[in-house]
């Protein structure tokens, strides 16, 4: 297997890729990071459920898309931040996905956590991505 430059991105791609051919679930590699941005994605409704398979370096992330009868609940979604171009916001500048619809996902001092929680608490930080 080859080194991935952006594992949050092969991820999310894995994550687009499973609901949009009605998997019913999916597996990447485990990293703290990955299991947060599933944390965020099932407190929002986008995954039923996510758990750590396997020990150290084999660990997998397996997780279980939702679906609204044969609909994913996940549209789109889309990678901002980038190893190339890191892209940060402060709190005012978070922006709503599809007028509230959908959600950023944000890299704060205090965590990863969804966009209108870091607006909530008065933190910006890097925006990761846009979900919806």
């Amino acid at each position: 297997m080859a080194a991935l430059t952006d594992p949050i991105s092969d991820f999310l791609a894995r994550f687009k890729n499973a609901s949009r051919a009605h998997k019913e679930d999916f597996s990447a590699p485990y990293s703290k990071v990955k299991e947060e941005i599933a944390r965020i994605l099932k407190e929002e409704g986008y995954l039923w459920s996510y758990e750590k398979v396997g020990e150290g370096v084999k660990a997998e992330l397996r997780a279980k898309p939702r679906y609204a009868g044969s609909t994913p609940a996940l549209k789109d979604l889309k990678r901002v931040s980038r190893p190339g171009l890191r892209r940060y916001v402060g709190c005012d500048e978070i922006p709503k996905v599809l007028g509230g619809m959908g959600i950023a996902i944000v890299s704060t001092s205090r965590g990863i956590m969804a966009g209108h929680t870091a607006r909530k608490h008065n933190l910006g930080g890097e925006l990761l991505a846009f979900v919806w």
